[in-house]
């Protein structure tokens, strides 16, 4: 690898994985590839390939191009009115997540909150209607049956001076209880509110009421994820913002010119797909005074350009584009694809699929979970360690919690829906994001993790912020592989 940088070559991220499990001299391997290429500085697969196989190129299988939507919430949204909306709501959330945890086995012994209150002192000696029990069960502690596991939405939760206390609420009452140890402390600060969360509960000295022993999370399984069967390459990106005045005109054009390269890059002509993940633009209103930080002041005015721009992406890449909270139509999650009446002639891009927001595609097998991101904003808020510098650990948040906008009442608007579309249902093998603006990217329990930054220069409110952007950049991913590497379109003086 060294000798490969000290000549000027870099090694490609398969190419580099390929040669390690390789039964040869990697020095010389790359000595002898280096002697053979006469245009490109990056070493690829195929270079490797004729190196193990001299005297003969190797065709490679046409790479396949298999595209279906498995979910999109917009035939689906139904929203409801008022208290009654969000009552169907969060019944929906709590019933989708049981069933995700009924898989633990823990889950066998899951007890309602108001048969544990009604156990006795050892639980705060009230019943789910605020009386004191009465009779032989209102004397019995909870030490006397060992623990007791109950599961809730998190309703609070606050810092004590012997630990965190969480507030939790089924359908029969609401409890409270104390992460002491450090453990528990630890799982207790890394929830998001309003969240399907599982406790494991027990006496413990020095604590009014109950201690929890165990935070049990819907969490995704560790798992194997699923992969392309040829080498196909997917890019991801989001937040365009096409009508201000931060919007990196050229570098997105080298992005597009890039893409239209074809043959004379070997890993561009595998590019079978690209994922958009919302804000193509700036929108009018999002912000206060966001009018002098634009250069088009009409929302379809932005999106006519924005699909002159896109029309430009090689017609044999399937393109999917969910829209995200500065882009035409509703704001509340889920929200559904763009409205036609200003969408500024994007549904007559033959190669592009408009998708509401989240949705699922499947790219050769593998599955991708588009979501713009807006509730990273209040994971970020009241996730303690969490920074806008690494929006990758706010998105492990949500896989932990099997919801994509856990939190009510925050900075993310969510519609009273009749069923909670937000709910992680199934496992995705990449989680794509965007709307913090900052690339990041990472791997948690077989799910790739991929934040795709944005093409927006640093504004002024993130100035103020202290939020640095990583913007310019394209993420692309071997479907085969899974493996992920940064394609940077910055102006280089």
């Amino acid at each position: 690898m060294s000798y490969a940088t000290s000549k000027g070559y870099q090694i490609h991220p398969d190419a580099f994985a390929l040669l390690k499990g390789l039964e040869t001299d990697v020095l010389k391997a790359i000595q002898e590839i280096i002697k053979q290429k006469k245009q490109t500085k990056m070493i690829v697969i195929e270079d490797i390939k004729n190196i193990v196989n001299p005297g003969r190129q190797e065709e490679l299988a046409p790479a396949e191009q298999i595209a279906k939507v498995l979910v999109d919430p917009t035939s689906n949204v139904n929203t409801g009115e008022g208290v009654d909306g969000y009552v169907s709501l969060f019944k929906s959330r709590f019933e989708k997540t049981m069933r995700i945890l009924a898989q633990r086995p823990d889950s066998k012994r899951m007890t309602k909150i108001s048969t544990v209150k009604q156990m006795g002192r050892g639980v705060g000696g009230v019943s789910s209607t605020g009386a004191k029990p009465a009779g032989a069960a209102g004397e019995r502690s909870l030490g006397s049956a060992g623990t007791f596991v109950v599961s809730g939405l998190l309703m609070s939760r606050r810092t004590k001076k012997n630990g965190i206390e969480l507030e939790i609420d089924d359908y029969t009452g609401r409890m409270q209880a104390t992460a002491v140890s450090e453990d528990a402390k630890k799982q207790a600060a890394n929830l998001a509110l309003d969240q399907v969360v599982m406790l494991e509960l027990e006496n413990a000295k020095g604590v009014a009421g109950l201690a929890i022993k165990n935070i049990f999370s819907p969490d995704i399984p560790d798992h194997l994820p699923n992969k392309s069967k040829s080498e196909a390459y997917a890019v991801l990106i989001s937040d365009l913002h096409v009508g201000s005045k931060y919007f990196m005109q050229q570098e997105f054009l080298n992005f597009l010119d890039w893409l239209a390269s074809g043959d004379d890059d070997d890993v561009v002509r595998k590019i079978k797909f690209l994922c958009i993940g919302g804000d193509l633009i700036d929108g009018i209103g999002i912000f206060p005074n966001q009018d002098k930080e634009l250069l088009m002041m009409n929302a379809t005015a932005q999106m006519a350009y924005t699909t002159k721009l896109l029309s430009k992406i090689p017609k044999h890449i399937k393109t999917f584009i969910i829209p995200g909270n500065h882009d035409p139509g509703r704001r509340a999650l889920p929200q559904p694809i763009f409205p036609g009446a200003t969408s500024g002639g994007l549904y007559d891009l033959e190669n592009c699929t408009m998708l509401g927001n989240p949705a699922y595609v499947e790219l050769n097998g593998v599955k991708v979970l588009m979501f713009h991101g807006q509730s990273l904003d209040d994971v970020i808020a009241t996730t303690p360690g969490m920074s806008y510098q690494r929006p990758a650990e706010a998105m492990k948040v949500l896989l932990k919690a099997r919801h994509l906008s856990p939190t009510y009442g925050g900075r993310t608007p969510v519609a009273p829906e009749s069923e909670d579309m937000m709910v992680m249902t199934e496992v995705p093998d990449i989680f794509h994001s965007g709307h913090v603006h900052v690339t990041d990217v990472d791997s948690y329990r077989g799910t790739l993790v991929v934040n795709s930054g944005a093409w927006q220069a640093q504004t002024k409110f993130q100035q103020t912020m202290g939020i640095t952007p990583s913007p310019g950049i394209a993420i692309v991913v071997n479907l085969a592989t899974l493996q992920p590497y940064k394609q940077d379109f910055n102006l280089r003086i």
